[in-house]
């Protein structure tokens, strides 16, 4: 890669206009000490120490995109319900748009409450409505997305699926024409339920796992021309543009026509990897955007993908400490 003045690249990130369309959840952490056991079954008693709400799901692809300066909007359907006001709120709070959000009786907002005391998970609970949109829901989904694409005219919008039943495979065919139409860039981060649903797509980013489970792939060495095959079998099925497979300790891997290289991670100390995904998908849709350099893409995308791992919990990227790790780096 040449020579690159981030400086330069991450002063572009502001003018860019981002949607997130895809399932949001709001990231209860309950944080404890224990101290002994339960005398009403084998289990240990944590007692309270601090509790906090984070934003999750494709949520966090925009408090990402946030966190580098975009203008994001968070365009999904979600409860009218206490948690589903805790949400907005604070998307609000990080300059989210949300005039394009849905908040209807007929779903609960996922909330995942997760348990932690020295820093590991000991439990998680889970409220949440999984069913597929219905076909009306389906539609006020739809009518939202177009109007935010027309008014505001975006140049990349991100679907972020969780398998939680807003990315229906209508939705998605829709907006992804609707992006066509008006000239919207498309990434997705997909889950296995609709994984050949994004026809047409510009950049594809499932990780390794996700790759072999969609594909039936039975393969322990990964190398370049493994990644290729992937990425040539990927296209027969999807017609997409651009393939960009997480890697998980080994890196990334990109393609784009016969543009084809593995990134290899960066050396850290792993915390957390809850969240990276989003965050690698929220920086290498901003960088491409930006740049429309697939390997700067890739790069810039690797690095922010581990610094998130460092941490405990889901976490947005920190623009100040990725572009210090970029210019040391790159």
């Amino acid at each position: 890669m040449s020579k690159v003045d981030f400086d330069k690249v991450f002063a572009q990130f502001p003018s860019v206009k981002a949607g997130v369309i895809g399932d949001v959840m709001l990231d209860t952490y309950w944080w404890g000490h224990v101290e002994r056991i339960s005398p009403e079954a084998p289990v240990p008693i944590v007692a309270l120490d601090r509790k906090e709400h984070r934003i999750g799901g494709a949520g966090n692809v925009a408090l990402n995109l946030a966190s580098l300066g975009a203008q994001v909007a968070i365009l999904s359907a979600m409860g009218k319900d206490d948690d589903g006001i805790l949400l907005k709120g604070l998307f609000e709070q990080q300059d989210i748009r949300t005039e394009w959000l849905l908040q209807m009786s007929s779903r609960i907002t996922t909330n995942k409450s997760r348990i932690i005391s020295r820093n590991q998970q000991m439990m998680r609970l889970d409220a949440e409505t999984t069913r597929d949109l219905t076909a009306e829901e389906e539609q006020a989904l739809i009518e939202r997305t177009e109007q935010y694409i027309v008014t505001e005219k975006p140049q990349v919008i991100i679907f972020e699926d969780y398998n939680k039943g807003v990315l229906t495979e209508r939705v998605i065919a829709s907006v992804i024409a609707l992006c066509k139409k008006h000239g919207v860039f498309t990434a997705v981060d997909p889950k296995r339920k609709n994984f050949f649903s994004y026809k047409t797509v510009d950049i594809f980013k499932p990780n390794l796992k996700e790759v072999k489970e969609g594909l039936n792939l039975l393969i322990d060495e990964v190398n370049l021309p493994t990644l290729k095959h992937i990425h040539e079998e990927l296209q027969q099925l999807l017609q997409h543009r651009i393939s960009f497979i997480t890697l998980s300790e080994k890196g990334v891997f990109y393609q784009q026509e016969q543009d084809a290289a593995i990134i290899p991670s960066h050396l850290r100390n792993i915390a957390d990897v809850s969240g990276a995904g989003d965050t690698v998908i929220a920086v290498a849709s901003l960088v491409y955007a930006a740049t429309q350099k697939i390997d700067l893409m890739a790069q810039v995308a690797n690095i922010a993908g581990g610094l998130v791992c460092e941490i405990v919990g889901t976490s947005a990227i920190d623009k100040v400490q990725l572009l210090k790790e970029c210019k040391t780096l790159l």
